[in-house]
C-alpha cells in the first residue's frame, strides 16, 4: 500500500498550484505533517502599496482580503424538529490577532453576532464552503501616533481584481477616479493608468487567468500583457442599464446590468403634510428597479441574455460578486433571470427581487 506522506515535494507543489481556494489549500496541508511542511500558505498580509499614478491625497494604500463562506453543521441532529439553516458570512482576517465577522451583503461587522452563531468553528463539527473572495484597497492617511495601519485607513470605493503570482507576488487591476483602468504589479512604485476610455469602466474581474473589465455601455475588454500592456475587445456594448457587474458562476462569466431610479417606490405614497427634509433622503436615493443577466459567448464574442439561472443565485456588490446554489440555502428558490429575478444585491441591498 502506498505511503501518501512520502510523495515528492515537487509533486505536492504541482498539486497545490491547481487548488482553487485558500480553504482547499488548508485542507490539503492538514493531511499529514510532511504535506504541511512542504506547502506554504499564501500570505494574508500585504505590503504598503504606492499612491503614485492613482492618488495625490493619501500616503499609500493597504490591501485587505475578505472571504465569503457558507457554514453549516456537519451532522445535524436528524431527530431535532428545528431546521438548521446555514450561515452566509464574510471574514476579514488580515490584521492579526483580530478576525472580523462581516455581513456578506453590506460589508459591515456583525455586532452583536448572529443569533445561534457558534463562538468557535471546529471543522470536525461544521462544514465550511468558500463561495468567493474580495480584495479592498484602503487609503492610508499618515498619522505619526496611529497604533497600526488599521487605525489610519478609509475605504477606497472601487472594485479590485487580484492575480497571484507565486507565493508572495501579485498584480492588481482597479478603476481610477477618471474611469480608466489602473494596473499595479508588486514591486513597482507607480500605478500604470491605461489610456483607453471610450466610456468609463464599471467593473473588473480576474477570470481564468486573465483580467477582464466592462464599461458602462457593456463593452468588455481583456488585458493583454506582452511587450506592452494593451486592451483587447472581446464583447461589444449592451446598452440599457445604469451599472454593469462581472462575476463568475460555474466556470462561466456573467454580466449583470442594473437599472436605477430615483425616488420612492410609489410616487402616490408621498404625503404633502410631511416636512420636506423628512422625505428628502427618500427622493434623492437611488433604488434598483430592474436587473438583467448576460453570459459571455467566447466564440461569438458577445453577451447573450440569460432567461433562466437554474439552481444558481447571483450576489452582486461593489467589492465582489459570487454565486451559490439555491438548494444549499433552505427557503431560497431559483427564479427566472427576467425584469424580476433571483439576484441578491449587496451594498444597497433592500429586499429580494422575486418573479411574480
Amino acid at each position: 500500500m502506498a505511503d501518501w506522506s512520502q510523495l515528492p515535494r515537487e509533486l505536492l507543489d504541482l498539486i497545490s498550484k491547481h487548488l482553487n481556494s485558500e480553504t482547499d489549500l488548508v485542507r490539503f496541508r492538514s493531511v499529514c505533517t510532511s504535506w504541511r511542511s512542504s506547502i506554504q500558505l499564501f500570505t494574508s498580509r500585504f505590503p504598503i502599496l504606492p499612491k503614485t499614478g492613482i492618488s495625490d491625497s493619501t500616503w499609500g494604500f493597504c490591501l485587505s482580503k475578505r472571504t465569503i463562506f457558507r457554514v453549516e453543521l456537519a451532522d445535524p441532529d436528524s431527530d431535532s424538529q428545528q431546521t438548521h439553516v446555514p450561515w452566509l458570512i464574510k471574514i476579514e482576517r488580515d490584521k492579526p490577532p483580530k478576525t472580523h465577522l462581516m455581513n456578506p451583503l453590506t460589508g459591515s461587522d456583525f455586532i452583536p453576532l448572529l443569533p445561534n452563531f457558534p463562538r468557535s468553528l471546529d471543522l470536525l463539527n461544521f462544514r465550511v464552503t468558500e463561495l468567493g473572495q474580495e480584495y479592498v484597497l484602503k487609503y492610508i492617511n499618515y498619522r505619526p501616533h496611529a497604533n497600526s495601519i488599521g487605525d489610519s485607513v478609509t475605504l477606497y470605493m472601487e472594485k479590485v481584481a487580484f492575480c497571484r503570482s507565486g507565493v508572495n507576488g501579485f498584480m492588481l487591476l482597479t478603476i481610477h477616479t477618471s474611469g480608466r483602468l489602473a494596473l499595479l504589479k508588486i514591486g513597482e512604485k507607480k500605478w500604470n493608468i491605461i489610456n483607453d476610455l471610450p466610456s468609463p469602466y464599471d467593473d473588473v474581474i480576474f477570470y481564468k487567468g486573465e483580467f477582464y473589465a466592462v464599461d458602462i455601455t457593456g463593452r468588455t475588454v481583456v488585458l493583454v500583457m506582452d511587450s506592452e500592456t494593451r486592451l483587447k475587445v472581446i464583447a461589444n456594448s449592451v446598452f440599457g442599464g445604469d451599472k454593469k457587474f462581472l462575476l463568475e458562476s460555474m466556470g462561466e462569466l456573467f454580466m449583470v446590468d442594473k437599472f436605477l431610479s430615483v425616488g420612492p417606490d410609489n410616487d402616490f405614497d408621498y404625503d404633502d403634510e410631511n416636512e420636506f427634509y423628512e422625505d428628502f433622503d427618500c427622493f434623492m436615493s437611488e433604488r434598483t428597479v430592474k436587473l438583467e443577466v448576460y453570459k459571455l459567448d467566447h466564440e461569438e464574442q458577445r453577451w447573450i441574455e440569460v432567461k433562466s439561472l437554474g439552481d444558481r443565485m447571483l450576489f452582486i456588490g461593489d467589492n465582489c460578486g459570487f454565486s451559490a446554489s439555491a438548494s444549499d440555502f433552505p427557503g431560497c428558490k431559483a427564479l427566472l433571470a427576467s425584469p424580476s429575478m433571483a439576484l441578491l444585491e449587496s451594498g444597497g441591498f433592500r429586499r429580494w427581487i422575486e418573479s411574480s
